[in-house]
């Protein structure tokens, strides 16, 4: 984890908060006149995000068409599972690069269940959740810039059973080494955050790390 805290980009933080104040808008808006410049005020956001990322409008956009109302943090929740002292990763399908078994959570499903049934859907293998390590937000993260807010969960989970058998979702399963580590997926995964599960492995009595 880096020594000094990180902050987002405050263009970023700006276009996300327009963003959320225009759902919010939209939302609970009771005229046309409102809701044509709550839909100005969504575009402006729109195109602020696209030019601090690199990422397309049509590619953000449906995000929050999908999830007008009151806005709130997505949540991204890490396993972290260990065999003879080297870590599970998946290569994920959208860049090619490693990180630990995970994604967002799902609706009727507690925040430990997701760590389990995303780890057996990616990977073959049954884990039971030991403790949540840490909290973080991932603006405040050595991640690429994004035009979503997420928190990020991570679980320190130990291997229950099951076998290897790589799910539809990525590429390819495996333990790995802390000095060998893959190519990592830097919208999923720091070096630092593998760092803090082995941290936690290590040292059972450390307290949860939150931001």
């Amino acid at each position: 984890m880096p020594k000094k805290p990180i902050k987002e980009n405050a263009w970023l933080g700006r276009a996300k908060r327009i963003m959320a104040l225009a759902q919010t808008g939209l939302a609970y808006a009771d005229n046309d006149y409102e809701r044509d410049r709550y839909k100005e005020l969504e575009e402006i956001s729109l195109k602020m995000m696209s030019e601090l990322t690199g990422t397309t409008i049509p590619k953000i956009r449906p995000f929050f068409e999908e999830n007008r109302g009151y806005q709130t943090p997505k949540v991204d929740v890490r396993a972290g599972v260990f065999r003879d002292g080297k870590i599970l990763l998946v290569r994920e399908k959208a860049d090619g690069r490693w990180a630990p078994p995970g994604g967002f959570a799902d609706i009727g499903y507690s925040p430990a269940r997701t760590a389990v049934k995303e780890t057996r859907e990616e990977t073959g293998l049954k884990v039971e959740p030991i403790r949540l390590i840490a909290v973080l937000d991932k603006a405040l993260h050595p991640h690429p810039p994004s035009p979503f807010h997420i928190y990020k969960l991570m679980f320190l989970c130990r291997e229950r059973g099951g076998t290897i058998d790589k799910g539809w979702e990525v590429m390819d399963v495996g333990f790995f080494d802390r000095k060998k580590l893959p190519p990592l997926s830097k919208e999923r995964i720091t070096r630092g955050q593998i760092g803090l599960f082995y941290k936690f492995l290590e040292h059972p009595e450390l307290e949860t790390l939150f931001d």
